[in-house]
């Protein structure tokens, strides 16, 4: 009973556990708790009927809760039932305020149309207004852009290329990176690039349009840079005039000096161009435009091809130069030809300078000097070239000239021009030369001009027009009244003049060389001596072998000489005195005259000596000898005669010479004379002499023995003159008195008669005599003295052939 009590006990809690879990799951259920899967699975456990007792718990408390529902309702139904009551008294009020509110919504809605229409229209403006501050907000981004696009386009249009490239910069950095997202911008930055493509095409064109604009105006801008260095020049000169002594004839010198009344000389202001205008300096900024170089230079420096640039303006200059340095084949032919070469050159490198100074990079100093350097050595090959072919010394002193000027002009820019004074040397000597082919010519003139004799002199007048142009000094000359002749003829005065003619020429070469006066003296010495020991000598020599001139003519030249030769001290001083440099100075050189004219001098008397013996020949060809006559004439031949006569009246002329030159010419002719005469009778042509002929021959000798003895020209002393014709007098002494016992006898000793007749010369005019008796004595042989005396000769004959055959032996 107790087990079953306690199994009824435990069955009884475990009832009312389920009941307990039944009504926590309602209640979780009523409050509406989720999930609810844990509680209904709560409820279904093992218990197979548990589904139906809780079922019938939730049967049991729907129940409960709708009583406590049906006692609410009756609780509340007569509230309900008035508030129906009143609800049903409202509703006829209701409609009316339908009604009511119907119609004033009509009336409102009728109202809101318009405000409807002005809020639409605000609210588009108010879109509007937005739309348009935004547009405006954009376009004051954008409009900076348009602006710099706008001034660029205008900047390329008025050629600003370097401003167009600094607003293409800030357009690329500043401006169109805020407004990158639109199209325009996207085009204006795909143009950039073809904008400065083009603005380097055309900088470079103007580039190129400048280069041949200074190619142009080359000529003139070095002709203004001369004229303005030669104005400085002028400036210098007149001012350094004012201080030194003047060099000489300044007359003569005028042409070439400058105009001392000038004291000032305004160097910037104004130059004296062709047309005797003064017209304003002009740089060469002022001739051409250098604006296309600096702006070239601007932009490709901008664009960062500064070195391209620098490379293509060095390589196209130095092309330019190389046609500057190039001549005209003709240019040696007048000054003008020289003249544009120099201002070409100079126009050239004065707007090198002109770069060099004003940009930075594009020329250096190195670059320009490098130029130079190459032009200077084209320069000096093609001035010694063309220079040689100029044979007008005025053209090279002009020449000379413009080197100066052109080497004067270029130095005051900085350029080294040593090489071209030095060069200025070479033309000097070659300016002498052409100046002693000039004054050959005038020399020639003069000579050919001349009379020979001596200048007439009327009156004191004439006398002081003479002695002006030539030193002539001489008192015994003096005391002589007039009229009355110089000894000289009219080519020594003008002979004279010419040479310091030469010197006043050879000066000019020799200023503005930057030489001092002892150097200009030594060069005036060195140019004359050569004009005296070459140019005059020449002549001289040339004068004195010419055909027509005479023994009168030459006893002229040897007079002139001589006072050319005491005028050469003259000449000296004349140097000295332009040059201000005194003749005891150590280094001064010495005029050559005097053996100029000794030489010229000396020519002409071998001239007189060798013209005497011409004519003498001359007498000697017309000699007809009758070399078989029987017996003389009885009187000199006429040809000896006349030949006699000749000498005389010559050797009168010959007494203005100096005493030994008429004395050796006279002693000259006499020897000549005897030797033809010797020569006459042992000439091999001539066979065979008879004992007359001998003796007419001696009648000649002895004339000329008389005319020996006559002293034709003082000073002789005894018979020294009269020894010319002594071997022709012991041999024709000898055949004459027929002495050959005394000739062989004596024969080798001092003493003997017959000295000067030697055994071939007797030998071979014996032979002839032979010849001669043997043929016109036929019967000689039937004659005992003509026997006898045949025998003679044979037998001196041979006695002379052995003193022949024995001085050959000896020799």
């Amino acid at each position: 009973m107790a087990k079953k009590s306690k199994s009824t006990l435990s069955e009884l809690c475990l009832e009312e556990n389920k009941d307990q879990i039944y009504e926590n799951a309602l209640a979780e259920i009523e409050s509406f708790e989720l999930p609810l899967g844990t509680t209904l699975r709560s409820v279904y456990d093992d218990q197979p009927n548990a589904h139906q007792r809780f079922m019938e718990k939730l049967d049991a408390c729907i129940r409960n809760h709708d009583r406590e529902i049906e006692k609410m309702c009756n609780f509340h139904h007569q509230g309900f039932v008035d508030a129906i009551t009143e609800l049903l008294k409202v509703r006829a009020d209701a409609e009316k305020l339908k009604v009511q509110v119907t119609d004033t919504n009509r009336r409102l809605q009728d109202a809101g149309k318009e405000v409807i229409a002005r809020t639409e229209e605000i609210i588009r403006c108010r879109v509007q207004q937005r739309n348009i501050t935004t547009v405006v907000e954009k376009l004051q981004l954008c409009l900076p852009v348009l602006e710099m696009y706008s001034k660029l386009k205008e900047q390329m249009n008025v050629k600003r290329y370097y401003s167009a490239l600094k607003t293409m910069e800030q357009l690329e950095n500043l401006y169109l990176p805020r407004v990158s997202q639109y199209r325009f911008c996207q085009i204006m930055i795909e143009n950039l690039p073809k904008l400065r493509e083009e603005i380097k095409e055309i900088s470079m064109s103007d580039l190129k349009d400048f280069l041949e604009s200074i190619r142009k105006h080359s000529d003139r801008i070095g002709e203004t840079a001369m004229k303005q260095a030669q104005q400085q020049k002028t400036f210098s000169t007149a001012l350094q005039k004012q201080n030194n002594v003047s060099y000489g004839r300044s007359t003569h010198l005028g042409r070439n000096r400058i105009l001392e009344s000038k004291n000032e000389v305004t160097l910037k202001r104004t130059f004296e161009e062709d047309d005797e205008h003064e017209e304003e300096v002009l740089t060469a900024q002022d001739l051409v435009d250098f604006s296309p170089v600096y702006r070239c230079l601007h932009i490709y420096s901008v664009l960062g091809d500064g070195e391209i640039f620098e490379n293509y303006y060095r390589k196209q200059r130095r092309k330019q130069a190389r046609l500057v340095l190039q001549p005209q084949s003709s240019m040696h032919e007048t000054v003008e030809g020289y003249r544009r070469y120099f201002s070409q050159i100079v126009g050239f490198f004065v707007v090198e300078d002109h770069i060099l100074h004003v940009t930075q990079g594009l020329v250096t100093r190195t670059y320009t000097d490098e130029l130079w350097n190459m032009a200077l050595s084209k320069i000096i090959a093609v001035l010694r070239t063309h220079s040689s072919y100029c044979s007008d010394p005025d053209l090279v002193l002009e020449l000379k000239n413009l080197i100066v000027v052109f080497a004067d002009t270029l130095q005051g820019y900085g350029f080294p021009v040593n090489r071209l004074f030095d060069l200025l040397f070479e033309i000097r000597d070659q300016y002498n030369e052409t100046l002693l082919k000039k004054w050959s010519g005038l020399f020639r003139d003069i000579f050919e001009a001349d009379n020979y004799s001596p200048i007439p002199v009327a009156n004191e007048e004439e006398y002081k027009i003479v002695i002006s142009k030539f030193p002539f000094q001489d008192s015994e000359f003096d005391k002589q009244s007039f009229p009355k002749k110089l000894p000289m003829s009219q080519s020594v005065p003008q002979i004279y003049i010419q040479v310091k003619e030469f010197i006043y020429a050879s000066l000019k070469f020799s200023e503005s060389l930057h030489r001092s006066s002892t150097e200009i003296d030594d060069m005036l010495r060195k140019s004359t001596n050569l004009l005296l020991t070459r140019t005059l000598s020449s002549c001289l020599q040339n004068l004195i072998k010419k055909p027509h001139i005479g023994l009168t003519e030459l006893v002229q030249i040897i007079i002139n000489t001589t006072h050319l030769e005491q005028a050469c001290k003259y000449l000296e001083d004349f140097i000295s005195n332009i040059t201000n440099i005194s003749q005891v100075t150590v280094h001064t050189a010495r005029l050559y005259g005097l053996s100029t004219f000794k030489d010229a001098r000396h020519a002409a008397e071998g001239e007189i000596y060798t013209k005497l013996n011409q004519k003498i020949d001359e007498f000697i060809q017309i000699a007809d000898y009758d070399w078989t006559m029987s017996e003389s004439d009885g009187r000199a031949s006429g040809y000896l005669m006349d030949l006699i006569n000749f000498l005389r009246s010559t050797f009168q002329v010959f007494t203005h010479l100096p005493g030994k030159v008429a004395q050796t010419a006279c002693m000259s002719a006499c020897q000549h004379l005897s030797t033809s005469l010797m020569q006459m009778l042992l000439d091999t042509e001539l066979k065979q002499i008879s004992m007359g002929a001998i003796q007419q021959f001696n009648l000649d000798v002895i004339q000329c023995e008389l005319f020996a003895s006559s002293e034709p020209v003082p000073g002789f002393q005894g018979d020294t003159l009269q020894l010319a014709f002594i071997d022709l007098r012991q041999l024709l002494d000898l055949f004459m008195v027929w002495d050959w016992s005394t000739y062989l006898a004596d024969y080798g000793q001092a003493t003997s008669k017959y000295l000067r007749v030697s055994p071939s010369t007797a030998l071979t005019l014996l032979e002839k005599m032979k010849d001669s008796s043997k043929k016109n004595n036929i019967f000689a042989q039937f004659r005992k003295n003509d026997r006898d005396k045949q025998k003679l000769i044979e037998t001196v004959v041979k006695q002379l052939r052995s003193l022949v055959n024995g001085m050959s032996q000896h020799t």
